[in-house]
């Protein structure tokens, strides 16, 4: 659901879909959870914190077959935790990966 009364640079899509990430300097991949993403920024729910500034390569595939696969380097800008002892991770996204 798009809110056109957001003041933002971007409008923020929901995107509801699997998705995973590495930190930049690891081969280790975590899964998570995409709740929204915009053209600057995401928001996504994982298990595991993740420290302010920590620079992460993310990949998701929407479910919407007319959407592409996203792979991007992004920053953690936030991290909260959730009542379900996870957490919601906010993403600055700082570049695209290209194939």
């Amino acid at each position: 659901m798009l809110l056109d009364d957001e003041k933002r640079d971007f409008v923020r899509m929901q995107t509801n879909c699997k998705m995973t990430y590495k930190a930049v300097d690891t081969e280790r991949q975590h899964e998570a959870f995409c709740l929204n993403l915009s053209g600057a920024g995401i928001l996504f729910k994982t298990q595991q914190n993740i420290e302010l500034g920590r620079a992460l390569e993310i990949y998701l595939v929407p479910e919407n077959s007319l959407t592409p696969p996203l792979t991007a380097f992004i920053e953690v800008i936030r991290s909260m935790k959730t009542d379900d002892g996870g957490y919601q991770i906010a993403g600055a996204i700082k570049g695209i990966k290209s194939d």
